[in-house]
């Protein structure tokens, strides 16, 4: 029996590997919902702390941050430069140079 969507969404969010980003809609397609991306804004709200989650790691399908300046954006957006990420003039992040992909659990 498959893990419930919320599980499989924590586990891809615990996935994404430092210097690497996913938007909300990727890992819910991930998952197995391609529109859950709701979902898993409602999973980095309510569970971010309490399973250590690297939420700044998820932003928008465009390529930025979501939250508002001033509450939670420069946070974001300074634990992103830290991990070697760099946003461009429009405080965009270059999704071709830092969009994590998993790659396939081998069945060996």
């Amino acid at each position: 029996m498959a893990a419930p969507l919320s599980e499989r969404i924590v586990k891809l969010i615990r996935r994404v590997p430092k210097g690497k980003v996913a938007s909300y809609g990727h890992i819910a397609a991930l998952a197995g919902d391609p529109r859950g991306a709701r979902q898993v804004v409602r999973i980095l709200h309510s569970l971010s702390d309490k399973e250590k989650l690297p939420w700044h790691r998820i932003i928008n399908s465009r390529g930025k941050i979501s939250l508002p300046r001033g509450s939670g954006y420069e946070l974001q957006r300074a634990l992103l430069e830290k991990e070697g990420i760099v946003f461009s003039l429009n405080s965009t992040i270059d999704l071709e140079k830092y969009l994590w992909w998993p790659r396939r659990k081998s069945k060996s």
